[in-house]
């Protein structure tokens, strides 16, 4: 029986050194390189009513998206570019706004050419830039407006319009092989080729590699794994990560959560999107969200103060610690835009909000400020820990306010201008 490692023995595992790769501007934001992985997300808007398109770009920005996709897919909506760009400039908000082209890319940039202008990258797709004898100079047109304007692009091949002539091409050759793989696996190899041969031809056309960013989506959670894992091994490009058509609520974050958590673990990925289909009438917000607390939880980088809470049992029969852990998490999130310059170094408060005493006094003390809620049958006292020190007891019907009232102290007490000193520990 062989004898199983013990993982005491050796350090803990952490992410794999980054993947190295070219850093590409995005307007003011770095994607690359070594920087911060990126958060992005795409309207669903029509382009073409700019209030509406203002309102959700203002909305997902606010939210934390530091780039947004927004559909140029006909004459409309290329008239409306550089109105959005400037609305929101009226609003301060200066979030880079990419084009997403299909088809007729190449005819909207040189009629639009404020529209080539405003945007601050062009997203390509080598499957539908153009067929047969028209893709190669449709795509140097596109190349050549951007070069023109100096803006980057993303090349970003797709399972769902990959190029069927490469893909015709590869399962020919595959056929005749004397070892044929798996059709998948040929698939998969259409993918990396299509974007590859792609950024290659944008850099023979003058495009320099600084100005590239690469992505090959596709909705199967081992096949992007084994997608990007082959794109990154050949190349160096700026990487863009995503799992297309991921689906609603748990689903499209579970799956998307799991695919992209393998591949940032292994150093792979320099700009993600969650692309989660929203409830009707739901919030586009959620995936930008989904997005930060996946490359947070994964200790990439650090948005919003944390909130730790129990998961609740039989102990915990009142909705008194969800309540309060809902009241904090939304309360923090709604104030981060605004905290983030008043109260600098938030985002990496952790506060606890828990149900019981079988856990809580200890969870609360390994955060920044927490609350041991009673349980079931337990005396209505609830301790708070900060800076793993009682602090107080709380008790009555307003321990809920009274506590939210004690985070926002400690924040403006710890965080605050000119306020660096620790809080007091007293009974």
């Amino acid at each position: 029986m062989n004898k199983l490692e013990n993982p005491l023995d050796s350090d803990i595992a952490g992410p794999a050194p980054r993947h190295k790769t070219t850093q590409v501007k995005v307007g003011d934001v770095a994607v690359g390189g070594g920087a911060p992985i990126v958060v992005q997300s795409m309207t669903n808007t029509d382009t073409a009513d700019i209030d509406g398109t203002i309102a959700q770009v203002a909305a997902l920005a606010r939210a934390g998206s530091e780039m947004v996709r927004i559909t140029v897919d006909r004459e409309e909506a290329a008239a409306a570019v550089p109105h959005i760009r400037d609305g929101l400039a009226k609003r301060g908000i200066t979030t880079p706004l990419i084009g997403d082209f299909h088809y007729i890319g190449h005819k909207l940039l040189a009629a639009y050419p404020a529209c080539a202008e405003a945007l601050a990258k062009y997203r390509i797709n080598p499957g539908n830039v153009g067929f047969k004898d028209k893709r190669d100079t449709q795509f140097a047109d596109i190349i050549e407006i951007a070069n023109k304007n100096s803006k980057p692009v993303r090349i970003g091949a797709n399972w769902g319009s990959l190029d069927q002539e490469l893909l015709t091409k590869l399962m020919d050759e595959n056929a005749a092989s004397a070892n044929p793989r798996d059709v998948r696996a040929v698939t998969r190899e259409a993918m990396v080729q299509s974007a590859l041969l792609s950024a290659a031809r944008a850099e023979e056309l003058g495009m320099p590699k600084d100005r590239i960013i690469l992505s090959a989506k596709v909705s199967a959670v081992q096949d992007l794994i084994a997608v990007y894992q082959d794109l990154a091994s050949r190349s160096d490009y700026a990487i863009h990560l995503g799992l297309t058509e991921a689906g609603m609520g748990s689903k499209g974050i579970v799956a998307s959560s799991a695919a992209l958590g393998i591949l940032l673990q292994q150093g792979i990925g320099d700009t993600i999107r969650i692309s989660l289909t929203p409830e009707p009438g739901g919030d586009r917000t959620r995936e930008v969200q989904v997005g930060q607390e996946l490359l947070q939880t994964m200790g990439f980088r650090t948005f919003v103060p944390l909130v730790a809470a129990c998961p609740g049992c039989g102990r915990t029969t009142s909705t008194t610690f969800q309540e309060l852990a809902s009241s904090i998490q939304g309360f923090i999130r709604d104030e981060m835009p605004s905290w983030k310059t008043k109260y600098p170094g938030v985002e990496e408060l952790n506060v606890a909000v828990m149900g019981c005493i079988v856990n809580g006094p200890g969870e609360s003390k390994h955060a920044n400020i927490g609350i041991s809620l009673p349980g079931t049958g337990e005396a209505p006292a609830a301790p708070v820990f900060v800076d793993g020190k009682k602090f107080r007891t709380l008790r009555g019907p307003t321990i809920s306010a009274d506590f939210k009232a004690l985070v926002i102290d400690y924040i403006e007490q710890r965080y605050g201008q000119g306020a660096k000193v620790p809080v007091t520990a007293a009974e």
